[in-house]
């Protein structure tokens, strides 16, 4: 069974009819669905698509999310050692735009050794990982 990493940027586009990827991302979540992928999210990103969910589509659109999407989650906790880990990556890449939830990613995937993530960030491709969706 393949494990993907799943960004905010992949959830958004699911969920809200509006964004422009929303279509792509629907082919692309069923196409994993379809596979039975294992989806693999750490806790940070997680925090990002409430937070963004919440202010966007509102309370009820998160609470629901929180009831139908999360469960199908693999959610990876941050604990001090991750959140360290990530912190490093992300201020020793300065050139680069990525945020530390996205740092924290890309550490989760190389220590996971997960080489495709469900994204439309374009960061993603910088580390190596093929993207099941395409770009914002």
């Amino acid at each position: 069974m393949a494990r993907v990493l799943v960004d905010t940027s992949a959830i958004l586009a699911l969920l809200v009819s509006e964004d422009v990827a929303h279509a792509e991302a629907v082919r692309a979540f069923e196409s994993l669905r379809r596979q039975k992928a294992k989806l693999v999210m750490t806790s940070s990103a997680l925090l990002e698509t409430y937070a963004l969910l919440g202010r966007r589509l509102g309370l009820a659109a998160a609470a629901r999310f929180r009831d139908d999407f999360e469960p199908l989650l693999d959610v990876v906790w941050v604990d001090r050692a991750l959140h360290e880990a990530a912190m490093d990556l992300w201020l020793e890449r300065t050139s680069r735009r990525a945020s530390l939830v996205d740092a924290t990613s890309f550490v989760v995937a190389k220590e996971q050794g997960l080489t495709t993530a469900f994204a439309f960030d374009a960061h993603f491709d910088d580390e190596g990982l093929a993207r099941v969706g395409g770009d914002l």
